[in-house]
């Protein structure tokens, strides 16, 4: 049988990528989930090194395992730009639109890559396709719960309310599966406009760059140029 690769040793060889870009004085907004978890572990290693950098944090679990790395953590709140984002993705296309959220905080996730001057995810390989079609997470106002999911069944999706889970500001989150993403910019405007509906996992222009881990290499691309090896 063929060695399967270790994505876990690509996710850390592109977050080691990404946190290759960080300069010192920069504010950088630290993502959610096990691929961002690299992304703290580099980035503290760098700071011992000698880099001065600020963070933001997408989570509060996020915001824990930085503070306790070592990294000064502030709080978005306060904070109204971010000089670079660094985070994962669950699926990601050639054209850098991505489907985020597994970990529950594409809300946040969302907030702080809006806020960066420039954006860069980090997969393994296993995250890169030719076209997206996983179920795109959701944020729903618990009040808001039947109206959100009955909206999203006329929009074609099949939600499913992710039991027992909920976000860090207290929301539902659910999984919506889509027959038709044919239009993503359609889907994300409609999924904006439900009243209750707080936020989506569909990235359509937030990421610039993108680091792929490959089995001895990374593999980047830029937006809007072509991928090269690194």
């Amino acid at each position: 049988m063929a060695n399967l690769p270790n994505r876990d040793a690509e996710k850390a060889r592109a977050a080691e990528a990404a946190v290759a870009e960080i300069e010192s004085g920069m504010l950088v907004g630290l993502g959610t989930g096990t691929t961002a978890a690299h992304v703290v572990s580099a980035l503290a290693r760098r700071v011992a090194e000698g880099l001065s950098v600020t963070t933001v944090a997408t989570s509060l679990g996020t915001a824990r395992s930085a503070q306790a790395a070592g990294l000064a953590v502030l709080d978005f709140a306060d904070v109204a730009a971010v000089d670079l984002c660094v985070d994962g993705v669950d699926e990601i296309d050639p054209a850098l639109r991505a489907i985020k959220g597994g970990g529950g905080a594409m809300l946040r996730e969302k907030i702080v890559a809006q806020a960066a001057a420039r954006m860069i995810a980090i997969a393994d390989g296993s995250k890169s396709v030719a076209t997206l079609s996983r179920a795109i997470p959701i944020e729903i106002l618990p009040f808001a719960r039947a109206s959100v999911l009955a909206a999203v069944g006329r929009l074609g999706g099949e939600p499913l309310l992710r039991e027992g889970r909920i976000s860090d500001q207290g929301n539902l989150l659910a999984d919506c599966d889509f027959a038709d993403m044919s239009d993503l910019p359609r889907l994300a405007a409609l999924l904006s406009a439900i009243p209750g509906l707080l936020g989506h996992g569909l990235f359509l222009d937030e990421i610039d760059v993108l680091m792929v881990g490959e089995d001895e290499s990374v593999k980047r691309c830029d937006r809007p140029s072509g991928p090269s090896l690194i």
